[in-house]
């Protein structure tokens, strides 16, 4: 970096640097927002494009730069939007952006596709005067293309690996470039979507906060869709402080998305107020051992039993092995492949002309076209997905739908947490994620330690819909009571 003084910050000060850290200096005018655009890049260059190569990032913002002076200029005479005013914030590539980035899903089928307009998560990430300094590489399709597809890869974009052990640890998907990005400090904070899991697998795998809300919290419009019933975006960090910032500037009602319209005052409320160290004592929480820590090593599953010994010290009462009664049920992903294709159409639906594919069918078609680029993996769930017919009046369809939300609340999340008078269900890592993800019920994962190898765990606080305010509480507390995060140590081989 040809800055001395950047590269230091860039190496020491930066490293770990939360909203509060970097607004405080922001406000000093020890740095500019110009100077965190221009010390993330380095970062990126240094980490991400060569060393150890992380992949995470698949697009800059070529406005970045511009957009980062403007945002100084406006501090200096008009003061702060607000806490995310010159933040840098990435944003996963299912995310549309009306600007000179592309929005694909990891897909080559729309690699030159450019958004006709903001999504309304960008629109507010603008809005909020954050830096959107760039895209995140993703698991493809947000992982809903095929059967086996590794964590973290798009045919656009390769294979995004864990900074904690690049190569050798999982590094979560689909959010995989939002996770890996922000574990090795390339921007300060960013935004993830989730179907199932997929903020809280990569949130966990690289020692971050994930942070799921109830699908209704965050709109929807203008994201590459899996499934309305249970698709959201959602903020990853490294504190939960910071995600809680992110929160407040994500969660907002948007006349383009109905669902949005049910969440009341919560899309309105400030959610650092719930932020409170003890905020533990006296809170009941459930430990969804059943089946969920079975999939632990036995090294992990001393990591989670000391974060539960953990959960006790600070005053929560623990009720050991709850059993959620639908655990064991033939759960499908039937909803997921006959909702994919109605709204991947819809959102095809509303590209630019210029692009050619219009369909699924037409992205099924073109995988073919490019075989030996673009079906590593195969399409087993599109191809899957295209013979649906599109309507969602089949009765597989509608008894799959009644009986996921069944499943997932009354005899699921609720049940458990009304027959135990449980604030929220522990899971380890993303692990229980699926049950709630039908539900679209909100989760929370906080690092909870390291496996002896260095393999980051998570631990997971999940409740009932819009319980963001009491599982913020619960996450904050056993994070200030821990302090488990540490960054990785990145190999900077090409300085």
């Amino acid at each position: 970096m040809e800055n001395k003084r950047l590269e230091e910050l860039s190496n020491n000060w930066l490293v770990e640097a939360t909203i509060d850290d970097i607004q405080e200096k922001l406000e000093s005018g020890f740095v500019s927002s110009k100077d965190l655009v221009l010390m993330y890049l380095d970062r990126i260059r240094r980490f991400d494009k060569s060393g150890d190569s992380i992949n995470s990032i698949l697009e800059v913002n070529p406005e970045a730069i511009h957009i980062a002076k403007a945002l100084d200029k406006e501090r200096k005479e008009k003061g702060t939007r607000g806490p995310l005013h010159g933040i840098p914030v990435l944003i996963k590539d299912n995310i549309d952006t009306h600007d000179k980035m592309h929005t694909s899903a990891g897909s080559l089928a729309l690699a030159n596709s450019v958004a006709q307009k903001d999504s309304h998560v960008a629109e507010l990430l603008r809005d909020a005067g954050a830096v959107i300094i760039g895209k995140t590489n993703m698991t493809e399709w947000a992982n809903f293309m095929t059967i086996g597809m590794p964590s973290g890869y798009s045919s656009r974009g390769g294979q995004v690996l864990n900074p904690y052990g690049p190569g050798k640890f999982d590094v979560g998907g689909s959010s995989a470039g939002s996770g890996a990005s922000i574990a090795a400090n390339l921007a300060t904070v960013a935004v993830g979507t989730e179907t199932s899991g997929s903020i809280l697998s990569p949130a966990s795998q690289n020692s971050l906060v994930g942070i799921k809300p109830t699908v209704g919290l965050v709109s929807r419009t203008g994201i590459i869709p899996i499934a309305h019933s249970q698709d959201t975006a959602g903020p990853m960090a490294r504190t939960v402080k910071d995600a809680a910032l992110l929160l407040n500037v994500l969660a907002s009602q948007d006349d383009t998305d109905p669902i949005t319209l049910s969440s009341g005052d919560l899309s309105a409320i400030d959610f650092t107020q719930f932020l409170d160290s003890n905020g533990l004592k006296g809170a009941r929480v459930g430990i969804a051992r059943d089946v969920y820590f079975e999939y632990l090593s036995e090294e992990k599953k001393v990591v989670m039993d000391t974060a539960i010994d953990k959960l006790k010290e600070l005053g929560a009462i623990v009720v050991e092995d709850v059993v959620i009664p639908s655990t064991k049920a033939d759960w499908t992903y039937d909803v997921l492949t006959y909702e994919f294709k109605t709204d991947l159409n819809a959102y095809l639906n509303t590209l630019d002309p210029t692009v050619p594919i219009r369909s699924l069918k037409d992205v099924i078609e073109f995988n073919l076209q490019h075989e030996d680029k673009t079906l590593k993996y195969g399409q087993k769930l599109l191809t899957e997905a295209e013979e649906t017919s599109g309507t969602l009046v089949e009765p597989s369809y509608l008894k799959s739908l009644e009986q996921d939300i069944y499943l997932s609340t009354e005899q699921g999340i609720d049940f458990t947490l009304e027959e135990h008078k449980l604030d929220a269900i522990i899971f380890p890592n993303n692990f229980g994620a699926g049950i709630p993800a039908k539900a679209g019920y909100p989760s929370i994962t906080v690092p909870a330690g390291y496996s002896p190898e260095g393999e980051p765990v998570g631990i997971t606080f999940t409740g009932t819909g819009y319980s963001e305010p009491t599982l913020l509480k619960l996450a904050y507390a056993f994070e200030q009571g821990t302090k488990h995060r540490v960054p990785p140590t990145l190999n900077d081989k090409n300085e």
